[in-house]
């Protein structure tokens, strides 16, 4: 069933999703991972990495087809575009069930844990066009583009299918240096802001070429103005949906204690703060002094807040007292053991963890329940859709 040609291309039948977004195939013992397949397909592959006991590759042939690969919605994405949208020529519901497959395979292998579910959309809004900002790299000819998979090679087309039409309309005509960034943001206001940022030396210079430098964005009626630059959820429905978990499954006491770690700009710390009271204190951790600028000027009417610029081991290791909560929102390598042996032997006995890569999330629950903690509850958001990212919150008691 497989043959092996003088080009190193190879005939293979794909079996289940791995982890990163390829299918899993063999060849003469040797696992293959292949992008742009689905599970059950015959296809012509090309080798693009040779790892001693597997390889990577893509594919450059659907000889016999999955009934759920569709006509792609990204049309800049593929083998010889970019790297933007990897699963943008799987069916959605098709997608969203592999991602909750992966997940589950991840959390039994590193997590020790069980879990059968679904990757929920964040909203109805549909696969495309719920991305509001996006960062472009401009390339030695001067023109902004997307990255290939794995690659320092740009693509010029800017019609991402995440991308709402219109988004990126005329970044091509401003005037960048070789390696700039152009940052662009849709806020809450409906608004585009454009900023382009030029590395020299040490330092990172910035300048508005449309609209201001901060965003508007909206969560549960307070308003918050972010740097363009900083970090803010790319999906338009994210923040308000997982603080709204949060707030469901945080359960902070009034007068209580809850830390908020890689707080970010505080959105769970808004939400926190409304459950411990005036009376209650809520500690949000970020190393980002963008991030926590704009914390501390979203809630500087909540007195219970203390917003703190410094890492989350640092601040956890200064704490005095233990917390009734704490809510992680770490970035994609996860909050690691060092943070989790910090929070167990605080002793704090309720945890809402969020992670959006399948591997790190998985690994980080089973350093939870190798403290003890029980997985009451995990929730698995298609939080990117046409890619192979996701967004996982557990709930984890002790």
């Amino acid at each position: 069933m497989i043959d092996e040609t003088a080009s190193g291309e190879l005939t293979l039948v794909t079996g289940a999703p791995a982890n990163g977004g390829s299918c899993v195939a063999h060849h003469e013992g040797r696992v293959v991972f292949v992008r742009y397949a689905l599970p059950g397909e015959r296809v012509r592959v090309r080798v693009t990495a040779d790892r001693g006991s597997y390889w990577h590759a893509e594919v450059i042939e659907v000889i016999e087809p999955a009934a759920d690969r569709r006509e792609s919605l990204c049309p800049i994405a593929g083998v010889h575009g970019a790297g933007c949208c990897d699963l943008a020529f799987v069916n959605p519901d098709a997608a969203r069930s592999m991602k909750a497959e992966v997940v589950a395979n991840q959390l039994e292998r590193l997590g020790g844990h069980s879990w059968s579910g679904t990757a929920e959309p964040l909203s109805d809004t549909g696969p495309t066009g719920w991305r509001t900002r996006v960062r472009l790299e401009v390339g030695a000819d001067g023109c902004p583009g997307f990255h290939r998979y794995h690659s320092d090679e740009l693509v010029t087309d800017l019609r991402c299918g995440q991308l709402p039409a219109g988004m990126l309309d005329g970044l091509d005509e401003v005037p960048s240096p070789p390696g700039a960034h152009l940052h662009a943001v849709l806020d809450d206001d409906g608004r585009r802001h454009v900023v382009r940022t030029v590395r020299k030396g040490k330092r990172t210079a910035a300048k508005v070429t449309e609209g201001d430098y901060h965003a508007v964005q909206r969560v549960g009626g307070r308003s918050w103005r972010v740097p363009v630059t900083a970090f803010w959820q790319s999906h338009r429905d994210a923040a308000r949906v997982y603080s709204e978990l949060v707030t469901d499954w945080a359960q902070p006491a009034s007068g209580g204690t809850a830390w908020d770690l890689y707080g970010g700009a505080g959105i769970f710390a808004a939400t926190l703060a409304a459950g411990v009271g005036e009376s209650g204190r809520v500690l949000s951790v970020d190393t980002s002094r963008a991030a926590s600028g704009a914390a501390r000027a979203a809630l500087a009417d909540l007195p219970q807040v203390d917003v703190v610029t410094d890492s989350v081991r640092r601040a956890l290791a200064a704490q005095q007292d233990s917390a009734n909560v704490a809510v992680l929102d770490p970035p994609r390598s996860g909050a690691g053991r060092e943070i989790i042996d910090l929070l167990a032997a605080a002793g704090v006995p309720r945890i809402v963890h969020i992670g959006c890569e399948a591997a790190s999330f998985a690994r980080d629950v089973g350093l939870y329940r190798g403290h003890g903690y029980a997985v009451d509850q995990i929730k698995v958001f298609d939080a990117f859709p046409l890619t192979h990212h996701v967004e996982c919150v557990a709930l984890l008691t002790r």
